[in-house]
């Protein structure tokens, strides 16, 4: 495989569930159609294209049922939330971008490979679990399944109270040489949704499934590198990145270096739980050996590689 021609695509999570909807099955497939234009488009620029997408409503729908049933259905691990949601929306993406090729006349297969990250479980943020998941808790029910079941809690936005877990960083892919032989024969790859599966290696060298998140953009990186892509794609709600977000002194950014990625990052314009990680995702492909980096929203895609929306980032100035 020419990893150099070879572009990773990171679906949001807004991919699947638009704001204001319910996030029924159709409502998905609908989306999901829509979001594969941007992918076609990069396809015909002649990238080979891994796709990695969030799964952050579908967990939490997960947790949500299993919470419903909590009397009625044994317990889900985040890491059999994370594998059921890999293989659901794998199939969604599966189909709606096998019917898009078809119309493009390309008989290119579409494959899922459901993905185990490794996470370090030294990493210190096992000793601070700050990633909201599952559903919304009165202070007495938070407090008795941290008493019963030993979760973190903590107050989300003064909507209630919910469980936190760690969400550490991710080191390598334990499937990547499947994935690069499955792209390497021209299929398009599904890989490392939600982040993928977190895994630590036990001191006998086996792997075991921890309870924590994986960033889905930290995760695309670290795929990026591993198959030595050239470009990092990451379709969101946002056309472009902006400094001081929704002030009235607002300003979009298109072109920027990694260095200046960084002191806009260090500066606090990026906040952890939104486009912080994606900054963070596009450095490190950067150092890593990657050419761009390149966040926009999923129906910009054309005009970003054209120059009129989007934010490339790349080590130097163009």
């Amino acid at each position: 495989m020419n990893g150099r021609n070879t572009m990773v695509i990171a679906l949001g999570g807004n991919a699947l569930i638009r704001k204001g909807q319910k996030g029924t099955v159709g409502e998905q497939f609908e989306n999901t159609r829509k979001s594969m234009e941007g992918v076609i488009y990069c396809l015909n620029r002649g990238y080979n294209i891994i796709i990695t997408h969030g799964n952050g409503p579908q967990v939490g729908n997960l947790l949500l049922m299993t919470e419903a049933c909590r009397d009625q259905t044994p317990e889900l691990t985040l890491g059999m939330c994370v594998a059921d949601t890999e293989g659901a929306i794998g199939y969604m993406i599966q189909q709606s971008l096998t019917n898009a090729l078809r119309r493009e006349n390309r008989d290119t297969c579409v494959v899922t490979v459901l993905t185990q990250v490794v996470v370090d479980k030294h990493d210190r943020a096992f000793s601070c679990p700050t990633k909201p998941i599952g559903p919304f808790f009165r202070k007495e029910e938070a407090e008795r399944f941290q008493r019963e079941k030993g979760w973190d809690i903590a107050e989300d936005s003064h909507r209630g109270y919910r469980r936190v877990v760690a969400s550490p960083n991710p080191l390598k892919i334990i499937e990547i040489q499947a994935i690069r032989c499955l792209s390497g024969a021209g299929n398009i790859v599904i890989a490392a949704g939600g982040g993928g599966i977190p895994v630590i290696i036990k001191e006998n060298g086996d792997l075991e499934g921890v309870d924590v998140v994986i960033d889905k953009d930290l995760a695309s990186s670290v795929l990026a590198r591993d198959i030595n892509a050239s470009a990092l794609v990451m379709l969101t709600g946002e056309e472009n990145v902006f400094l001081n977000y929704k002030k009235p002194n607002e300003r979009p950014l298109y072109n920027i270096t990694a260095d200046e990625a960084q002191r806009y990052l260090d500066e606090g314009h990026f906040p952890p739980g939104s486009m912080g990680p994606k900054i963070q995702a596009a450095i490190h492909f950067l150092e890593w050996g990657g050419s761009f980096a390149l966040i926009t929203s999923l129906d910009k895609v054309r005009e970003a590689f054209e120059g009129r929306s989007g934010t490339r980032i790349a080590k130097k100035a163009i």
